[in-house]
């Protein structure tokens, strides 16, 4: 699907990976909503030059904010054809810890934010997509990209409400494209490694062993800009459905040194 022309929504749009692909989309001749939950990250985008870039108010975790933001860009816009979901929360919290389990609030907000919030997005954006009219050139009517992490098959100390959403993501990759593929709408899961991020760059000697120990090659952070040049490359990639993608450099994660400070 040519990115040219077409509406894309970006969760998780005011910062790292989610502004990048914003950016990267919008200047292939895409038009572009953020949805942000944060107000920094709305002033963030606020900011962003030209008009393609629209910034939306949005908890993916909320049903009602999800359904009436899809509802308000068809109305705007006219529909959906490309949906990247970017938004997501870390965790760290041991399962038993000072002889306490694992606080049950933590488990509810990580799995609600990166794992309901994901689906909320895809069921609804999905929805919007499958009314489209097919693409002239590759009769497909829309792209999901969703967003899992390293730490769904290699999780650390700390990462068990992380990890189990992430995982979730990978796990419903194939049936939601299964479902999908009747409509003719292509899922792809993108599973970053360590990231120049806000979130990385407050942990400095954490990410210095990582990239020293952990990391095949490039030894280094993935940047935003190269995981925005993937989101397009799969939207445009018309036989990539129904898998998962690891951009990470081949990183392989020990017990401890965390990597959920990804985004």
């Amino acid at each position: 699907m040519d990115v040219a022309g077409k509406v894309a929504i970006v969760t998780g749009a005011g910062s790292g990976m989610g502004l990048a692909t914003c950016r990267a989309l919008a200047a292939a001749g895409a038009r572009v909503v953020g949805f942000e939950v944060s107000e920094v990250g709305l002033r963030r985008l606020g900011a962003e030059s030209g008009d393609a870039i629209m910034a939306h108010r949005v908890d993916v975790a909320r049903e009602d904010e999800v359904s009436a933001a899809i509802d308000r860009i068809g109305d705007q816009l006219g529909t959906i054809h490309v949906a990247v979901n970017c938004a997501g929360v870390s965790s760290a919290a041991k399962t038993v810890s000072k002889g306490r389990p694992f606080p049950l609030v933590e488990w509810d907000r990580v799995i609600a934010i990166n794992l309901t919030g994901t689906f909320n997005v895809v069921r609804y954006a999905a929805l919007a997509m499958s009314k489209n009219s097919p693409d002239v050139a590759t009769g497909e009517r829309g792209v999901i990209i969703n967003v899992a992490s390293g730490a769904a098959t290699q999780g650390q100390v700390g990462q068990a409400a992380y990890s189990a959403s992430k995982a979730g993501v990978i796990g419903l990759t194939l049936p939601v494209a299964r479902d999908l593929a009747e409509h003719a709408i292509r899922v792809v899961t993108i599973s970053p490694g360590l990231f120049d991020t806000e979130m990385a760059a407050s942990l400095p000697k954490v990410a210095s062993v990582i990239l020293d120990q952990m990391v095949l090659y490039p030894r280094r952070m993935g940047r935003p800009d190269e995981f925005a040049r993937l989101v397009r490359h799969i939207v445009e990639n018309e036989y990539l459905n129904a898998t998962t993608i690891d951009l990470d450099a081949g990183v392989r994660l020990t017990a401890h040194q965390s990597l959920s400070q990804q985004r």
